[in-house]
């Protein structure tokens, strides 16, 4: 490439990363992630870092289904759905979500981050107005930012349920208010005033929309997500949520509520008239999934205790948490060297945790983001936290 103004900013970019020590590292994993997997150069470690919260990433079934429907299927029908048409697995799944999450239909995109996408440019209207959480995940933000600069959007801090109201009452006019929410919040580990929420929405006659990406196969008795944790299961007007983390951990999204909204979704979202269906694999692999945690509801109990344990460890070596019963478990460090610095000796000592800093969180607040599994047997557990004692 010719030595352009822009190689020289890039250069220099990495150059201060890596001098200040704020280069993030890409391991390699040769094998399948469950409690354990093998990075390359540094062998067998204990994995604290994934999103596989039910420990199915890798489970017998889940594979084998993913296989049978490559099989069935092949790889996919190489053009969008409504050229090609829905396979047979694609309705399957999305009659398996809308029932695991309790609304009435539900749609699947190739990411949540494409399902959240697909969902405020399509339904927001010119005299709506969008209220979001402070925290929420970058996806939802995007979707908010290719909605028309004419309609208002609004941020209310963090779980700040006074200043929502107050908004609420401001655009009292308006056709329609949507509140957007994570249900839980993927940096911080805590979860949204979702009781609260509802009653805010019912009483102001808003519409609710929840990304419970981390939520589901996470909180509720049988995993059903932050809904179920607080008795509002069915109770949401739109959720959103992936199959690449608890449910499956490959990939996939969706949006899930009333069917209106799904057609309107099939008729006008771009991500769904642009881009490629969910992969069979991936559809058939989630659906079973899916079908284990109805099936294992010890899956997620064992989770939860695992949760309890491994919190509980790390309060008593000093470490300070603030209370939460999801599975992420963040540790503030401040400075982004230091956070890499500590994820790095970590790994040395056989533990794989990821030090999160800018641009993924704000500067000055780079953390170790602790991730539990219901992989984790007490063997790794208590390794970990020896580990956490040596750091």
């Amino acid at each position: 490439m010719p030595n352009t103004n822009f190689d020289t900013r890039a250069r220099e970019l990495l150059k201060s990363l890596s001098d200040s020590r704020q280069l993030k590292t890409f391991y390699r994993v040769t094998g399948p992630l469950g409690a354990t997997a093998t990075v390359e150069e540094r062998g067998e470690v204990i994995v604290l870092c994934s999103n596989n919260y039910l420990g199915l990433a890798n489970h017998p079934e889940v594979v084998a289904a993913g296989i049978e429907g490559l099989k069935k299927y092949g790889a996919g029908t190489a053009s969008v759905r409504f050229i090609c048409g829905t396979l047979d697995c694609h309705r399957q799944i999305e009659q398996t979500i809308a029932r695991f999450v309790g609304t009435e239909a539900a749609l699947t995109y190739v990411s949540c981050w494409n399902a959240n996408e697909a969902l405020f440019p399509t339904l927001v209207g010119p005299d709506d107005v969008i209220l979001s959480d402070a925290l929420n995940h970058a996806s939802i933000i995007d979707s908010i930012r290719l909605v028309s600069k004419t309609i208002p959007r609004e941020v209310y801090q963090h779980s700040d349920l006074n200043e929502l109201e107050a908004k609420l009452k401001q655009h009292t006019g308006k056709a329609c208010r949507w509140v957007v929410t994570d249900g839980v919040f993927s940096m911080e580990g805590d979860v949204a005033k979702l009781p609260e929420l509802v009653a805010l929405c019912r009483e102001h006659q808003a519409l609710l929309v929840v990304d419970d990406s981390h939520g589901v196969g996470v909180l509720g008795a049988g995993g059903r997500g932050t809904p179920e944790h607080f008795g509002l299961h069915g109770q949401i007007d739109l959720l959103t949520g992936t199959l690449g983390k608890a449910l499956g951990g490959a990939a996939g999204g969706y949006v899930a509520a009333a069917p209106h909204v799904i057609e309107m979704l099939q008729q006008r979202a771009r991500p769904s008239l642009f881009s490629n269906a969910l992969p069979a694999t991936v559809a058939c692999s989630a659906k079973r999934a899916i079908e284990i945690v109805e099936r294992e509801p010890e899956r997620v109990a064992k989770l939860h205790a695992n949760v309890r344990r491994l919190r509980a460890g790390l309060s008593k070596l000093g470490f300070d948490l603030h209370d939460s019963p999801t599975a992420i478990i963040p540790i503030m460090i401040g400075d982004e060297a230091e956070a890499i610095a500590k994820s790095e000796r970590l790994l040395e000592l056989g533990i794989l945790v990821i030090g999160f800093g800018f641009p993924v969180v704000p500067k000055g607040q780079a953390r170790l983001r602790v991730q539990v599994s219901a992989a984790l047997e007490d063997n790794h557990i208590q390794e970990a936290l020896d580990a956490f004692a040596k750091l």
